[in-house]
């Protein structure tokens, strides 16, 4: 017995041997919006804290059903402020681990040059037969497309010519396959070394409210070393680097 136990004692001593031995492993809803950056994100974070990080991506309101219905999942990274909050509320999340990774932004763009122009005075002029969104119901960027376009004006005469994404990543994808010549996409999606490909209008911050976009351990992180881990690894510089870069305010 003594001698196992000396044997343990020398192996922690070694240099790595005792992170990886509380290695642990961290399973992440991630905002469809935020899937670009998480995946520059994860891989330091595994090098950095030796855990693992297992990510899925989609719509937010899907996310809370989920987690409402028992999904295993322990750190949520919504892409608003109301979904954690409510999930604290209703003790699905731990009170005092929700903070704001992000603040998005949202863009209405086009893979094409000169589609869209720099006013969005598109949106009034027309010329195209879809614009897509995220399901506004589901997606907070589908709200805020929604809420700017309702600001301007337009939301009336452009609504038959919506195609809905079940997240913002489908909207995209709608609009680079070419089944919609334009949307309102996130930022994110489209800035690349932070330039834009195609033509784009960075809707006005006015026109929507704040994409204020949160982060929470939830219930069944608890205690969860990996999950408190990236909690404070999104808070750190480095991550937030990689944030910025993708055109999110902090």
């Amino acid at each position: 017995m003594k001698v196992s136990r000396l044997l343990v004692a020398l192996l922690l001593a070694l240099p790595g041997v005792s992170s990886l031995a509380l290695a642990d492993e961290v399973s992440v809803a991630v905002a469809a919006n935020f899937t670009a950056p998480m995946q520059k994100i994860a891989p330091d974070f595994e090098k950095d804290t030796g855990h693992k990080l297992v990510a899925s991506y989609g719509s937010t309101g899907k996310f809370y059903a989920q987690i409402k219905n028992g999904a295993p999942f322990e750190v949520l990274l919504a892409a608003d402020d109301e979904t954690p909050t409510r999930l604290v509320k209703e003790d699905a999340a731990l009170a005092g681990s929700q903070f704001t990774y992000a603040i998005g932004k949202l863009v209405l763009w086009s893979p094409k040059s000169a589609i869209v122009d720099g006013e969005g005075a598109v949106l009034k002029k027309g010329g195209f037969d879809h614009i897509s969104l995220a399901n506004p119901k589901l997606a907070p960027y589908g709200a805020a497309a929604v809420e700017a376009m309702k600001a301007l004006g337009v939301y009336d005469s452009l609504q038959p010519k919506f195609v809905t994404g079940e997240n913002i990543s489908q909207a995209h994808q709608f609009v680079a396959s070419g089944n919609a010549l334009l949307g309102f996409v996130a930022l994110s999606q489209v800035i690349k070394d932070g330039k834009i490909e195609g033509s784009a209008w960075l809707v006005p911050e006015k026109l929507y409210s704040p994409i204020r976009q949160d982060a929470v351990i939830l219930d069944k992180g608890k205690g969860k070393a990996a999950a408190e881990a990236l909690v404070k690894y999104l808070k750190g510089d480095k991550a937030k680097a990689v944030i910025k870069s993708y055109g999110y305010a902090l």
